[in-house]
């Protein structure tokens, strides 16, 4: 039997670790029958590592997404190794310490603008990078932490994923007419490394404990893994500018 993914070309960025939500998208992606290529920045080296832990080798590149350089080569690296690609998969999120843990009201704007450039305007030039490679169409797909709500610790992050989910909308306008398909998964808690990044994550975390009516497993990125990959598939055929929410619940919970 084939998988959902089966002939499917997919570049995964944000593969740091095992516990990243990217890992066990390249993981379950590979296992569905598709053909990765990952991307790494600052350390490929880390990547390579994890990266053989994958069910099947996968090739990883060097891409920091601030870099005009980088960008630009994207479409030729990538082309030569898969030829071309069907899916995006945008796990990028970084903002400076100084935009996080309490300190909202005093960040200054510099630290704002990273957090804003590498967290939310990559979704646009990651994909307008990839765009000459996806000549049949496809489907971008990112991970975002529910913008609606101010979160505790969470400060300039909060307002970089209102952008990136504004993007992603303004992204599924512009690019439907050449059938891609832009959608975003937002995420409950992981205890991964973007997250231990984040003070007083714990803090955060602790609020699914009390309020997700399905049970929340810091420790388990598959269930979003699974709806990246699902939104990867052919299984959405018509959906585009969406959140599709992987959190147990919790957003529909008032209190």
């Amino acid at each position: 039997m084939s998988g959902i993914l089966e002939g499917k070309r997919i570049l995964v960025t944000g593969v740091l670790m095992e516990s990243s939500i990217a890992f066990h998208v390249a993981k379950l992606a590979q296992e569905q029958g598709a053909e990765i290529i990952l991307t790494a920045f600052p350390r490929p080296t880390l990547t390579e590592r994890i990266a053989k832990k994958l069910p099947k080798p996968a090739k990883v590149i060097e891409l920091d997404v601030t870099n005009e350089e980088h960008l630009a080569r994207l479409a030729d690296v990538v082309g030569e190794e898969l030829g071309g690609l069907d899916g995006v998969v945008h796990s990028i999120g970084f903002a400076p310490q100084d935009a996080l843990g309490g300190n909202f009201l005093n960040t200054p704007f510099e630290s704002v603008a990273t957090a804003m450039h590498v967290s939310a305007f990559s979704l646009k030039s990651l994909t307008m990078a990839c765009l000459p490679l996806m000549q049949n169409g496809g489907s971008v797909v990112g991970l975002t932490f529910d913008a609606q709500y101010a979160w505790p610790q969470y400060d300039w992050m909060g307002p970089a994923k209102a952008a990136l989910e504004a993007t992603n909308r303004y992204m599924a306008r512009d690019l439907g007419k050449q059938d891609i398909r832009c959608n975003l998964i937002s995420a409950g808690p992981i205890g991964s490394m973007a997250a231990k990044s984040i003070p007083g994550f714990a803090e955060l975390a602790s609020v699914w404990d009390n309020r997700s009516p399905l049970e929340w497993d810091l420790n388990d990125p598959e269930p979003a893994g699974r709806g990246v990959v699902a939104l990867l598939s052919d299984w959405f055929p018509k959906t585009t500018g969406e959140i599709i929410h992987v959190d147990g619940g919790l957003h529909a919970i008032g209190a």
